[in-house]
């Protein structure tokens, strides 16, 4: 045999291959179990989230109490809403958290990956431990940031024991509750993006670091005309993810102030927690509830049309 022969795969006779038919009949057959896999997730998703939202559409435009006739009022809810002064409040705390949370989150989470980014001792200890609020549950949060709040706890204790005078009752007092909020909401998920930060930092090349350190950068020139820019992919995604999570605020000012002081913490979503499930009118909860999906839709919506212009994808 020469050595230089190349041994192809021996083709199949005519006989052997499939005709159309058979072909067809296999593709049935493998759709079929494609089905028949795919069907419990599809039915979990079609009970538990397209006929809820499907549902929560069309009860917006009733009047749905939890016993009695349903009545139909087309936007008769929605008008409702805009001339309730405890959903405008409630619509401009959200907005309020979402303004001070968004952009306090970004700055913590960036300057921490920027000083895990070099290999200092204790990196990845460091981004753990960073990292533990995340994946603690919320509500044990809420309870320790409770006690650390409220009279006579950590931080009144401390300042009474430097000042001889009491701390500022952030739970209870206008103009402390939403700033308490917002701090315990900061520690509570800056390290999910302190994450993505850090790894699109160390995705950057080594070799454009060195060129830009021969080229006479200093410290802040690297970050805003080199780091910044290459990693403004993982800053649009984690602007985006938290704008989404921030409207829905829930857990933190249930728990810490209750919508309290007064209704100076309530939220959207305890807005709509509070009209379906405690005054049970499903009809009102379902059009705030749209409401905000439409107010999250628009706000993203702003954020892809304008990432052209400062979002780069290429290295």
């Amino acid at each position: 045999m020469r050595s230089d022969t190349v041994l192809r795969p021996r083709q199949p006779a005519a006989a052997e291959r499939p005709t159309g038919h058979a072909r067809r009949r296999r593709r049935r057959g493998d759709g079929r179990a494609a089905a028949f896999f795919a069907s419990p997730g599809l039915a979990g998703l079609t009970l538990f989230t397209l006929f809820p939202i499907v549902m929560s559409l069309v009860i917006a435009f009733f009047k749905w109490p939890a016993t009695g006739t349903h009545e139909f009022t087309g936007f008769g809810n929605f008008t409702t809403l805009v001339q309730d002064p405890v959903f405008r409040r409630a619509l401009f705390n959200t907005v309020l958290f979402v303004v001070l949370y968004v952009p306090l989150n970004l700055v913590v989470s960036l300057g921490l990956a920027v000083w895990l980014t070099p290999r200092i001792r204790g990196q990845r200890l460091l981004r753990v431990l960073f990292f533990l609020p995340v994946v603690t549950p919320m509500v044990a949060n809420a309870i320790v940031w409770r006690l650390i709040y409220q009279p006579g706890g950590l931080i009144d204790g401390t300042v009474k024991a430097a000042t001889g005078s009491h701390a500022p009752n952030f739970l209870g007092e206008q103009g402390w509750a939403m700033a308490a909020v917002v701090a315990m909401s900061v520690w509570q998920g800056f390290g999910y993006n302190m994450l993505v930060f850090s790894a699109a930092l160390d995705a950057i090349p080594q070799q454009l670091v060195d060129a830009a350190q021969i080229d006479g950068a200093g410290p802040w020139r690297m970050f805003l005309r080199i780091r910044l820019p290459l990693i403004s992919p993982a800053l649009f995604f984690a602007t985006t993810m938290t704008l989404i999570t921030s409207f829905q605020v829930f857990t933190q000012p249930f728990l810490l102030t209750g919508g309290g002081p007064g209704i100076d913490t309530e939220t959207l979503m305890m807005f709509v927690y509070n009209e379906g499930f405690s005054v049970f009118q499903f009809g009102l909860a379902s059009a705030a509830a749209w409401i905000l999906f439409v107010l999250i839709l628009g706000v993203t919506a702003v954020q892809f049309a304008g990432q052209r212009r400062w979002v780069s994808y290429d290295l």
